[in-house]
């Protein structure tokens, strides 16, 4: 089986479409749906159902999905481990960050680099349950994710920071002369949302379930900017990790709050496998990590 169409097509279902596949890989949609195709026929059975511009999993491509992300983990842990035995003074790391996180990263990245500049150091954005996915399934030694991760006895982490999350809205929010409002404030209220791939989604959603809370969710989206203008605009309540307000200017019409909800917080922490070989440019990222 060509393991190359085997990971265009892992990363076609992750991302739930061609396109986005075609820019995580850095190729073609033409090529992407060309080796999905040609993996289609080896197998002799149509692993994809096209429903527009989305794609769904057969039967089949459900095996094939579980295995296949089996298989190129198995891969990648091979390449690392002969490289790590190979020469200890040199080294490759990827690591997963969720793209709302990323601007926290840039004094942790330049500072290991400046500690180990031998050491090739790539950072790759995806949702935190797709960078948890693929730190369970090997695929990626570290990544960060939101706190608590996925449910998982074998997933080690640590925490980086802990911050609130708050309400984004208009004067016209019915929340908005509240200074300390909650979750039951938004009870059948428009409310825009990172997608379901994301873990603070994933917390709030929690959350809701908790207060008997059921929201109006009326867009999802994996750009926090494109949330932020859609609540600015007055479509609807954004929830937002408060530092990533804190580096922008808003016009007198925005209310932020901070919302109340006792154990809600957004908690960004480092995530890695426990039972498993790390490699030494692994545990050098950890250890840069760790100091805060």
């Amino acid at each position: 089986m060509d393991l190359r169409a085997l990971r265009y097509f892992v990363e076609t279902v992750r991302q739930h479409s061609f396109t986005l596949a075609a820019g995580q890989l850095c190729v073609t949609q033409s090529t992407v749906s060309k080796m999905v195709r040609q993996l289609e026929d080896e197998v002799g059975q149509a692993l994809l159902i096209r429903e527009g511009r989305s794609v769904r999993l057969t039967d089949v491509g459900q095996i094939v999905f579980d295995r296949g992300q089996e298989a190129l983990a198995v891969v990648q842990r091979l390449s690392r481990d002969v490289a790590d035995l190979s020469d200890l003074a040199r080294g490759e790391l990827t690591v997963g960050i969720p793209p709302m996180v990323n601007v926290f990263f840039p004094p942790l990245i330049k500072r290991f680099k400046e500690r180990h500049p031998q050491i090739t150091l790539n950072v790759v954005e995806a949702g935190g349950q797709v960078i948890e996915q693929r730190v369970l399934s090997g695929e990626l030694e570290v990544g960060v994710t939101v706190l608590p991760a996925a449910a998982d006895a074998r997933l080690a982490s640590f925490e980086l920071g802990r911050y609130p999350i708050c309400l984004v809205g208009t004067t016209q929010s019915l929340w908005a002369k509240d200074k300390r409002p909650s979750l039951k404030a938004l009870h059948q209220q428009p409310v825009l949302m990172f997608s379901d791939d994301y873990s603070l989604t994933r917390r709030l959603r929690s959350a809701f379930d908790a207060e008997g809370v059921v929201p109006q969710v009326i867009a999802q989206s994996g750009q926090w900017d494109f949330l932020l203008s859609m609540a600015v605009a007055g479509l609807g309540t954004a929830l937002l990790p408060q530092p990533l307000l804190a580096l922008l200017q808003f016009s007198e019409d925005v209310v932020i709050r901070q919302v109340h909800a006792p154990g809600l917080e957004w908690t960004v922490g480092q995530i890695w496998m426990a039972d498993r070989y790390l490699s030494h440019a692994a545990r050098a990222w950890l250890n840069v990590c760790s100091e805060g």
